[in-house]
């Protein structure tokens, strides 16, 4: 595929090939910043792209390639045997990160979060701690960690103490195909570029984000892997034979609101990380049962009203039915949704709207309320919302008292 930039929004194409174009971006990475780091997931695309940089880093005297891996414990096999592949190489210096981090739990109600490699439920863990040098689980080793921060915290904060206050990038494997949100991040005409490039964005510390592959299709993350024999994760093998297509194959923590889609896949791929996995988190065998293919925890997209309810007062007795921290959560978000449908003229909302209309997010009903609550869709995506920072901030003192207790 022809490489392309998008300095206006819209795609231009380079005379280049993806493959050349990458490299070109990787080598002026290493030329101009002092500290360069890659973000490593584990999957295709942050593969592809730790493997590629060090083939650059090797060329430019820059070895070993300083990797930051957020080791989030729920893992498949294949995927921490990739991992430590990656991890353990000579050429690598390794950040292996094994905190206990505040992640989302899309499965259950009761326990809507929950914090991997939590000390005390170190029996349950889904996997050993890593054994290895390069790994971090010392909560004292960073001054600014704390017990239950969030990932979407803990990476910028990183990114800062790793720059030690000079010129540094982190060269981040997203894709602008991959989803519309990521298409955003890279080329949104409002962000701070690095040097005018438009695959790179300045953060609020000074760190540059790097997206050298930003351009790829999925073909194209496979062909240079086999091309150039690069190292992959085998559960792509996997996934392969069990009828998934390239497009659909994801490797993220497994209790997401989006990442619950791959429930199922676990219980198929890997039986014994399956058992762990039910073990160690509330509601994930009941997600497995409903979510399916389909990604819908209560297979509720054609939901129907119950026998005596109205729209209203349906969301009402689903909310009676929650836990009070819960139930307090999605009352201000629907207070908050209500207010600004009022705001915009719509002074009640109707108990029915017209179901594209519900679906676009462009009509205001009590039936797409409902909808939100029987989802346990809880930033309320559904709704127009995102979690807030505020909401971040929250969530790491509620959860900081309750290891207190």
């Amino acid at each position: 595929m022809r490489a392309a930039c998008g300095v206006d929004g819209m795609k231009h194409f380079l005379g280049m090939d993806v493959f050349a174009a990458a490299r070109l971006r990787l080598e002026e990475i290493f030329d101009n910043f002092e500290r360069v780091y890659v973000s490593f997931s584990g999957g295709k695309d942050s593969g592809v792209a730790v493997q590629y940089a060090l083939q650059i880093a090797r060329e430019k005297g820059r070895l070993p390639l300083d990797v930051l891996h957020v080791d989030l414990e729920a893992w498949y096999a294949h995927t921490d045997a990739f991992v430590t592949r990656v991890m353990t190489r000579p050429d690598v210096r390794p950040y292996w990160i094994c905190l206990p981090i505040h992640l989302r739990n899309s499965v259950s109600q009761m326990r809507p979060h929950w914090l991997c490699w939590d000390p005390a439920a170190r029996e349950r863990w889904v996997r050993e701690l890593p054994k290895h040098p390069g790994v971090i689980a010392d909560e004292g080793y960073f001054p600014w960690f704390r017990r239950g921060m969030e990932f979407e915290e803990f990476t910028p904060l990183f990114a800062a103490h790793f720059a030690e206050g000079r010129s540094c990038a982190c060269i981040v494997a997203i894709r602008s195909d991959e989803s519309l949100n990521r298409f955003r991040a890279i080329a949104s005409p409002v962000k701070q570029r690095w040097n005018g490039r438009s695959w790179s964005t300045v953060t609020p510390s000074g760190v540059v984000n790097a997206y050298p592959i930003y351009d790829w299709r999925t073909e194209d993350v496979w062909t240079a892997t086999g091309r150039k024999g690069w190292d992959y994760n085998r559960i792509y093998d996997l996934m392969h034979l069990a009828g998934v297509g390239i497009h659909q194959m994801r490797l993220c923590q497994p209790y997401g609101d989006d990442q619950r889609k791959g429930l199922w896949l676990f219980k198929m791929l890997e039986p014994e990380t399956w058992a762990r996995l039910v073990a160690r988190v509330e509601g994930a065998n009941f997600g497995n049962r409903y979510v399916g293919r389909s990604g819908n925890v209560l297979g509720n997209f054609h939901i129907h009203l119950p026998q005596g309810h109205t729209w209203q007062s349906y969301a009402e007795f689903l909310l009676e039915t929650m836990p009070p921290p819960t139930a307090a959560h999605y009352r201000k978000k629907i207070r908050t949704f209500l207010r600004w449908w009022a705001k915009h003229g719509v002074e009640e909302i109707p108990q029915e709207a017209d179901a594209k209309q519900e679906a676009l997010r462009k009509a205001p009903s009590w039936r797409r309320i409902c909808k939100t609550l029987l989802k346990n869709d809880y930033w309320c995506k559904g709704l127009s919302f995102s979690q807030t920072k505020r909401e971040m901030e929250r969530q790491a003192q509620m959860i900081l008292k309750y290891m207190e207790l």
